[in-house]
């Protein structure tokens, strides 16, 4: 595999971007390389800039479920494009796509469109925040919201992946506003409330944490958190920025049947393009300035081109059998990768809900992050490379997890199967 290109692209990007990416999770220091440069990507596979080709689970990092380049959404794209990028007013887009995403996802009544997985978040929070009238918001460890002050506390995802306990730059007043509890750790969560019900204004989940590889909820655990807060007067908040139409068109409170009071969405929403959402029960929403005094704005906010780009992607999930297709395609690799890893005796933990995947090198069940973090990384590591060198684009992180789109032939699957056997084999 020639990395040349790459290389030298890398070498001109550390003079001019920290650590010569854009993005802390796109370094590869943790698998001990260097990231490779994108040139181009068409349906399941992507293309570096020395020309090799990867069978792509990155997705970048979710939002292409129908894989990169779907003429659908290109051709919505291309038509607003003709027309102008952005307007800083009004479009009818704006409203088509929020029709959609609030008949698909039970919680929301109303929805506000901002431009990132961040920016929803911290909005919800605030809203919360503003509706309660309480400053303490609940997190749970392992579960990555954004990079937003109150958030970085004991998060995942590329902090995970860096080792790095919270965040230089974070007032210890504001670090102090969040608490943060063991994933599926419902006893935990159950004193925190008895001691600290009226202080709290919301609990934020992932509801299928994706940040520190792949941890579903454990029984009861969402109940919990959905009892506990309807009594304390609190918000209960569902980060489905990852999960939000990839485990299910409805997300995943439509998957275990939980209706949270705010919903945090970006990524498929978008079908590539920047974008994020928040909204929710109207009587919260309604709190939302120019409605209410709760201030949030941004100048792109609703930008044309993703709002095409979400809206195509939306009715395509629709199409029947989407979903039945993408869950036996996803089946099939996980199946694939857990016989291949014991067959050659290798201890691993696989888990999937939807088309999200993880994939933990340690012999213990996976249930919160603590669980996570006894995987073996330096074998990750040779995993990592390995596949790389067989075609397979992974997350170069044991803390992140892999998607599947509809554009993953059956083809594609069994050679990322046969490239882990052969992996699996040198660990």
């Amino acid at each position: 595999m020639k990395k040349d290109i790459s290389k030298k692209l890398f070498e001109q990007a550390v003079a001019l971007i920290p650590g010569g990416v854009n993005s802390p999770v796109r370094a590869c220091r943790s698998v001990e390389t260097d990231p490779l440069f994108i040139d181009r990507a068409d349906g399941a596979y992507i293309f570096d800039a020395d020309g090799n080709r990867f069978i792509d689970y990155i997705g970048s990092w979710g939002p292409m479920i129908l894989g990169h380049r779907p003429p659908a959404v290109l051709d919505a794209v291309a038509d607003v494009l003709a027309r102008g990028t952005s307007f800083g007013a009004p479009t009818d887009l704006e409203i088509e796509l929020a029709r959609l995403v609030c008949a698909a996802v039970p919680s929301m009544e109303v929805v506000r469109m901002v431009n990132s997985g961040t920016e929803a978040t911290m909005s919800a929070i605030r809203l919360a925040r503003g509706v309660t009238g309480r400053d303490l918001v609940v997190k749970f460890d392992g579960c990555y919201h954004g990079h937003a002050d109150t958030l970085l506390v004991a998060a995942g995802s590329g902090v995970a992946t860096l080792g790095i306990p919270g965040s230089p730059g974070v007032p210890e007043a504001v670090a102090a506003g969040t608490l943060s509890l063991p994933f599926n750790g419902i006893e935990a969560v159950q004193a925190v409330f008895k001691e600290k019900g009226d202080q709290i204004a919301c609990v934020i989940v992932e509801p299928v944490a994706g940040n520190m590889g792949l941890v579903r909820p454990a029984q009861g655990f969402l109940e919990t958190l959905r009892e506990l807060t309807a009594a304390a007067g609190s918000l209960l908040i569902f980060d489905e920025v990852m999960t939000g139409f990839r485990v299910a068109f409805g997300g995943a409170q439509a998957l275990f049947g939980i209706t949270p009071d705010l919903t945090c969405l970006a990524k498929v929403i978008g079908g590539g393009l920047p974008v994020g959402a928040y909204g929710g029960k109207r009587a919260f929403m309604e709190q939302i300035a120019p409605q209410g005094p709760v201030y949030q704005a941004g100048t792109l906010s609703g930008n044309p081109l993703a709002m095409a780009a979400g809206i195509a992607t939306l009715k395509e999930l629709q199409k029947p059998g989407f979903y039945e297709a993408l869950d036996e395609t996803s089946a099939q690799l996980a199946d694939g990768l857990v016989q291949t890893a014991a067959g050659a005796g290798i201890p691993v933990q696989v888990d999937r809900v939807g088309s999200m995947l993880g994939m933990y090198f340690t012999d213990q069940p996976v249930h919160d992050f603590e669980d996570a973090k006894t995987s073996d990384l330096d074998r990750f590591t040779t995993y990592y490379k390995g596949m790389l060198a067989r075609g397979i684009y992974l997350a170069p992180s044991q803390f992140e997890a892999a998607f599947v789109s509809a554009a993953h032939s059956a083809a594609d699957i069994e050679a990322t199967v046969n490239a882990a056997a052969e992996v699996f084999e040198t660990l």
